[in-house]
Formats: structure tokens, C-alpha cells, sequence
């Protein structure tokens, strides 16, 4: 019999921590992703929040496998109370099977929102507007990654349940490579923005090619995290 969505990634979860050379900050890592307070997860333990943040911190040493067990069925159990949002989202990564090398995040809106909110959120500037306004769902992925590792079918895949999306590609020098690799790829996402670069870094032929595509492109030099926080604000 094949195990669930939440046992998978109850597994995924247990083992980074596990194998974490600081599981204490990888514990931390899940429950911001999860974007559950520790004041939270420690009720949901039973415990106190200085138990939580001593383990976060190191303070208290390495956390057991049984604590560890406890704090993932917490995590999970939080978010399933509130809708299983973030269960939702992991699984659709792990289903396609990718992990968190490749995908840093991937979502779908409850409905479509403008663009340029969107660059609002990652502090995003628009180099070349596109053929649509909207995006109902982002995905953000190492540009090395991708390319080292996916087929075209499986690039495809990132695009989650439709190409009304912004892809966003990190670990970018110039972004030649993810503008070259979307001409391979049909069809095109709506946006892409390429991360950790100013405008004038831009490859010289990337507004050119966005525009023959129709997509918008944009670029951010907003810090990783940071980002990623700024796309949990989007509904």
C-alpha cells in the first residue's frame, strides 16, 4: 500500500532535520515555511516557547528522533488544521518530483492578482511588459538546478496547474540560460523574473526574446529569504 501525501512528507521533513549539520535551524527553517509561531507549535507540544526556541537555537543540543517526530506531526497537524495550505503545496513539489534543491516554492492563488502586485511583493522591477496582466500562481527555482537536472517535460511540470504563472529563477548571473531554455519550452509562463541581479546585468538579448515570447520579464536583487517571505503575503 503506498503512503500518503502527509506521511511523505512527514519522512522528507524527519530526514533533513535528521541529517541537518544544525537540525535546530532546520527545524526552524519547516515551521517559517509552515508559518507557524513558535508560541504555536510549543502549545501544540505541550511544552514551553523557550523549549522551541532553545532546540531552534542550539542551546538545548540535538533534538531526539522522538522529539523530532512529535514536532513534525505538530507542523502537520497545524496546517491541517488551518486548511493544509503549505501540506498542499510540498506535495505538489514532491509529486513531481522535484525537491527543495530545484523548487524553493510553488503556489497557486485562490484567484488571479495583477502582475505587478506580484513585483510589489518581491520588490521586482519590469524590464519588458507582457501580452497578460494577471498570474494566478508563482514557482520559484534554482536556474542551475532546473537545467542540470529536468528534462523538458519535467521543466514543464514546474508550471504547476497552469502556464498563468510567474516563474521566478534564482542562482542567475545574466539570465541567458532560463531565457534560452524558454524558447525550447512551450508554452510560456506569463512572468519571469530573474533573481539576484540589477537591470544593467541583464543578458543583452533577454528583453529582446521576452518580447518575440509575450511574457513580461522583470528582475530582483531582493535577498532569498526575504522574497520568499514576501510571497507568503499573496493570497
Amino acid at each position: 500500500m503506498s503512503r500518503g501525501p502527509r506521511a511523505e512528507l512527514a519522512e522528507k521533513i524527519a530526514g533533513e532535520v535528521v541529517l541537518s549539520d544544525d537540525p535546530g535551524a532546520t527545524l526552524r527553517k519547516w515551521r517559517t515555511d509552515f508559518e507557524i509561531a513558535q508560541t504555536d507549535l510549543a502549545d501544540a507540544l505541550d511544552v514551553s516557547p523557550s523549549v522551541v526556541s532553545d532546540y531552534e537555537s542550539g542551546r538545548r543540543g540535538n533534538p531526539g528522533i522522538e522529539v523530532v517526530r512529535r514536532t513534525v506531526a505538530a507542523l502537520l497537524d497545524i496546517d491541517e488544521q488551518r486548511g493544509g495550505t503549505h501540506i498542499r503545496q510540498y506535495t505538489r513539489v514532491l509529486s513531481a518530483g522535484f525537491d527543495s534543491e530545484v523548487v524553493h516554492d510553488l503556489r497557486e492563488y485562490g484567484a488571479t492578482i495583477p502582475t505587478q502586485r506580484f513585483y510589489r511583493a518581491i520588490d521586482a522591477t519590469e524590464l519588458v511588459s507582457g501580452t497578460h496582466d494577471t498570474i494566478a500562481g508563482h514557482t520559484v527555482i534554482d536556474s542551475i538546478e532546473v537545467i542540470r537536472r529536468l528534462s523538458s517535460d519535467e521543466f514543464y511540470d514546474l508550471y504547476g496547474e497552469s502556464t498563468n504563472r510567474a516563474l521566478v529563477f534564482t542562482n542567475v548571473t545574466r539570465g541567458e540560460s532560463p531565457l534560452v531554455a524558454l524558447r525550447v519550452v512551450k508554452p510560456t509562463p506569463h512572468a519571469v523574473v530573474l533573481h539576484g541581479i540589477e537591470p544593467d546585468d541583464v543578458w543583452e538579448h533577454a528583453t529582446d526574446l521576452a518580447r518575440i515570447e509575450g511574457f513580461s520579464l522583470a528582475v530582483t536583487s531582493a535577498d532569498l529569504e526575504e522574497m520568499l517571505d514576501g510571497l507568503r503575503e499573496l493570497p
